[in-house]
């Protein structure tokens, strides 16, 4: 059996938010994530969707900002929010830039020396995460729906068009759609996968939307006075992307949002809600 540490939990609309911390393999040392459990999961198995946060953030960061609890505790849903990167690598150049490194491990499995040795957080997401939960808690993983912000938009759409049978659900708060095309993207994806192109596409949503949809409709939000909006999200990218594709997307533009968690928690419970329609019918 997998250990776990439980670094503290709380009373939170009558379920439990906890925050933990497990030795990870996939990323070769500690890794924390935060679960909320609510009231049902008391006595059933709840489904579980994931939330992977962007560039700078923690596993505390949504569960602190979001407001998705209440939601959560009206639908049933187990929320997990897993660390954007594993920390305290010593790896050189892992700190002190908030584009890369750690707090931003761009959810890629990489392969270049020496964050190949750490930054496995693809991985991590989509098979060691889940396991650990289905090991620990109380969560019908047969149920599953994976949303984000930023960077990790951009890591729950990859991850749920590379594993579409795991996931019923998927959804994005102003995504990083196509990071070979932007200054994000272009900056880590060298320093993590190589030279080559070819292998950043396999963690661009727009061209794996090409390659592979997803069975279900994916819901994007994007505030339309978003600082990253022209040159880091890109949008209308994923758009036509799916549109030549015949992928089914809601891409939604809010006038006047930026790029903050006040706009995550204007449009959150319209997310949790559009996850729980997918999972309870699934």
């Amino acid at each position: 059996m997998t250990t776990i540490e439980t670094i503290g939990e709380q009373r939170c609309h009558g379920g439990i938010q906890g925050f933990y911390r497990h030795v990870s393999e996939c990323c070769a040392g500690p890794m924390r994530f935060a679960v909320y459990q609510p009231p049902q999961a008391a006595s059933q198995r709840c489904p579980v969707v994931y939330f992977l946060a962007g560039l700078t953030c923690t596993e505390e960061t949504a569960a602190i900002k979001s407001g998705a609890q209440r939601v959560a505790a009206e639908l049933g849903l187990i929320l997990v929010m897993p660390d954007t990167s594993p920390r305290d690598t010593g790896i050189e150049g892992a700190t002190g830039d908030w584009e890369f490194g750690e707090g931003a491990g761009f959810y890629v499995d990489a392969t270049e020396t020496p964050w190949s040795s750490r930054f496995r957080m693809h991985s991590y997401v989509a098979h060691e995460l889940p396991a650990l939960i289905a090991e620990h808690f109380p969560a019908d993983v047969a149920r599953s729906g994976i949303f984000g912000h930023s960077m990790g938009g951009h890591g729950a759409l990859t991850i749920a068009l590379k594993h579409p049978s795991n996931y019923q659900s998927v959804s994005a708060f102003a995504p990083i759609v196509a990071p070979s095309e932007v200054p994000w993207g272009r900056k880590a994806m060298p320093r993590y996968l190589g030279d080559d192109p070819a292998a950043w596409a396999n963690y661009d949503a727009c061209e794996l939307v090409r390659r592979q949809t997803f069975p279900g409709t994916i819901l994007i939000d994007q505030g339309e006075a978003d600082a990253f909006l022209e040159a880091q999200l890109k949008p209308e990218l994923f758009d036509q992307a799916c549109a030549e594709a015949g992928q089914a997307l809601l891409l939604r533009r809010h006038p006047g949002y930026d790029h903050s968690y006040y706009f995550i928690a204007s449009f959150i419970e319209e997310h949790l809600r559009h996850h729980a329609q997918a999972l309870n019918s699934a």
